[in-house]
């Protein structure tokens, strides 16, 4: 009896302590870095999403000549790799847009069509032989799951307006959203005349851009919240040191803007998604909000949780105290959270996965109620 109180003692203790010492030590996976393939001076721009089967997709642009943004590289291609096991093991690397030297694709973002399981993945396109400095708004679309993608689709003359032909102006990367009645949306720079809201309410077949410019707000995320308000965060200029926010109940027609001073921000893209729904079952309501957490150096990526639809956030937690710059966050299959992000002065861009549990340091845990 003595020895099966041990047994049933021990052997449990040692379970939690092994999956316990898993939850505190999340491994950091580098994807993408000029080394893995030979001729490549960087990799920058991380995008991820989880695809319909459960498979992960990780979206970057390989900057060839130069670690040059679109306006200043003649060769930029979009790029990916894949995971079917929520990010144990990743296919190579798989180049999905090339165009020839001259023509460049940057800027990657993906939104999942949750209602036909088509992935539609955004870039910015410059001829710079051509038409240098006018940015044109495309994407390539996959229906099995990232395995292969279609030619590219130009949309500029659907979402932009003929006199915005040489502003500066360009897709934000990361991602999109779908909200819950089906409709895709993104966010679409303008630098010379405001953020906008562009979308399909027919899966794809047709886009359309709202006509209301928000200000103060560069590079920005969208995301729906409960009782159907938009919000949008953004990255705006580096002087504010802070993200500013803004909403709208009218679906898009007229919003309100307001800093968020709690999250302080050197000017850099971020990452904010939906983690769980109560309308989708989900015991509460969560958000996370991902950024280089700093108010003038991009580095100290940090994770925080937000319980009431924004309007607070958890104090966070460090997933690397060094140099780090843009992110893109999704939820895996099985309930944990993956987070990739440039790393290291752009020379890593790297995979992170780590469990509810371990960001809130045990306050708080998913639970699958499907």
């Amino acid at each position: 009896m003595k020895y099966l109180f041990l047994i049933l003692f021990i052997v449990p203790s040692l379970v939690g302590y092994a999956q316990a010492k898993k939850i505190r030590n999340p491994e950091f996976t580098n994807l993408f870095s000029a080394e893995l393939r030979p001729g490549v001076s960087c990799y920058r721009i991380p995008s991820i999403v989880t695809a319909p089967n459960g498979d992960l997709i990780v979206a970057i642009d390989e900057r060839v000549p130069s670690c040059a943004d679109l306006k200043g590289n003649r060769n930029i291609n979009i790029v990916i790799r894949r995971s079917s096991d929520n990010g144990d093991s990743w296919s190579d690397i798989e180049t999905v847009v090339d165009y020839p030297p001259g023509q460049s694709a940057s800027d990657p973002s993906m939104i999942v069509d949750k209602k036909n399981g088509t992935i539609f993945l955004f870039f910015n396109f410059m001829d710079l032989d051509n038409e240098k400095d006018v940015y044109y708004l495309q994407y390539v679309k996959s229906s099995d799951n990232g395995k292969t993608w279609s030619s590219p689709f130009d949309i500029t003359t659907q979402i932009s307006k003929p006199e915005w032909r040489d502003n500066f102006k360009f897709i934000t990367s990361g991602r999109g959203i779908q909200t819950r009645t089906g409709t895709m949306l993104h966010t679409l720079v303008n630098l010379e005349n405001g953020l906008h809201i562009f979308g399909s309410n027919d899966n794809g077949k047709s886009w359309f851009v709202i006509d209301t410019p928000i200000e103060l707000a560069d590079e920005s995320k969208i995301i729906e919240l409960e009782d159907g308000t938009w919000m949008i965060n953004s990255r705006v200029d580096r002087d504010k040191n802070t993200r500013f926010v803004h909403t709208s109940t009218d679906k898009g027609k007229t919003w309100k803007s307001a800093p968020a001073p709690a999250l302080a921000d050197p000017g850099c893209n971020a990452s904010i998604i939906r983690y769980t729904s109560v309308n989708d079952g989900a015991d509460k309501n969560r958000l996370l909000f991902a950024n280089a957490n700093s108010e003038n150096e991009r580095k100290n990526m940090t994770v925080r949780v937000s319980y009431d639809e924004g309007k607070t956030w958890s104090e966070g937690k460090t997933i690397y105290a060094g140099e780090s710059a843009y992110s893109s966050m999704t939820v895996l299959s099985n309930g944990d959270i993956g987070l990739f992000f440039e790393k290291d002065d752009y020379t890593e861009n790297v995979f992170v996965r780590f469990s509810l549990t371990w960001l809130t340091d045990g306050k708080d845990s998913f639970r699958n109620t499907n």
